[in-house]
């Protein structure tokens, strides 16, 4: 099955502390040393791409070998850039003695729930439009399960919120046109900026509906909370035509492991395994085994790397 490795853009979501960044680095590893150029994209505030790598990763491209580059987007940062951008947008569309009391309402509104959230939505965009085709792969390293779903189904909602703007500034402009008597449509350049945003949103929902080039996989480890966590994401998910076919079940205990106290974690985890593959029968199930030692260095990243290589390019 190559659910996964045939997709041009792939999100991982999961449970906090399932292993998802050390995935999501894995799955990016693997196709760059497949030779597919690759971009791996942190969306989690709490980023760990930089631990992983050991290397420096920020707002930027950065190189972390071979084919494959490395981002973590800053919500402070792009919350900032984001407002920065709406005032450009309202630059000549107000007076300019109305300028700095806009400005200041603006500037409050950054300070509201959602904000962080919107401009990260807003740069997700940004880098589906602007990166797909430069990289084979882009690989999106997702906060835990309740973000990832609000961040998904954003393009779906964000849609309907502005057709009700244009809606609304086509009422107004068609008022005005009358109350000037003279027929001809008014020029409205903020018509125009949410058009413009409505045609980006349709995009990027398109190209995340497409399941030829867009994948969603979940991490998840054999326990009763991140099995019932990711069939509700799933459900979730599946509501907003966004279906997750694949599931790595991270931390597997290995046949070889011994004595009693793991042989009783073995048994307890067969029931959870089992209670996996009775819940999950759509999903391709990665099965990846409990290491030895943690994923702290490269070389160890490259072990597990190999190991879903393997699983996802039979």
């Amino acid at each position: 099955m190559k659910q996964i490795y045939d997709k041009k853009i792939l999100f991982v979501g999961g449970k906090g502390g399932v292993g998802k960044s050390t995935s999501s680095a894995a799955l990016a590893v693997a196709f760059a040393r497949e030779g597919l150029k690759t971009l791996v994209v942190s969306t989690d505030p709490a980023h760990n791409l930089g631990d992983i790598f050991h290397k420096k990763v920020d707002h930027k491209k950065n190189k972390l070998e071979e084919n494959l580059w490395g981002m973590e987007i800053d919500p402070t940062l792009e919350s900032k850039r984001y407002i920065e951008g709406v005032k450009d947008n309202l630059e000549g569309l107000v007076k300019s003695k109305m300028v700095e009391e806009v400005h200041r309402q603006i500037d409050m509104a950054s300070a509201s729930p959602g904000a962080d959230e919107a401009a990260l939505f807003d740069r997700l965009i940004s880098i589906i439009l602007e990166e797909s085709d430069h990289f084979d792969k882009i690989v999106f390293d997702t906060a835990p399960t309740g973000h990832t779903i609000r961040l998904l189904t954003l393009p779906e909602l964000m849609g309907v919120w502005i057709d009700g703007m244009l809606e609304r500034r086509k009422k107004v402009n068609q008022n005005y046109t009358e109350l000037l008597n003279d027929g001809d449509p008014v020029d409205d350049p903020i018509y125009s900026i949410l058009q413009n945003r409505k045609e980006k949103f349709a995009t990027v929902r398109k190209i995340i509906l497409d399941e030829e080039q867009t994948g969603f996989a979940f991490v998840l480890i054999p326990e009763r909370l991140p099995i019932l966590e990711t069939e509700k994401a799933i459900e979730q998910l599946g509501q907003h035509d966004l279906p997750v076919r694949t599931l790595i079940v991270n931390k597997v205990l290995p046949e070889h492991a011994d004595g009693a106290f793991l042989e009783k974690r073995r048994k307890q985890e067969k029931a959870y395994l089992d209670e996996i593959e009775k819940r999950f029968p759509k999903q391709q199930l990665i099965r990846v085994p409990l290491f030895e030692e943690d994923v702290s260095n490269m070389e160890k990243l490259g072990v597990f790397a190999e190991h879903v290589r393997r699983k996802i390019s039979v």
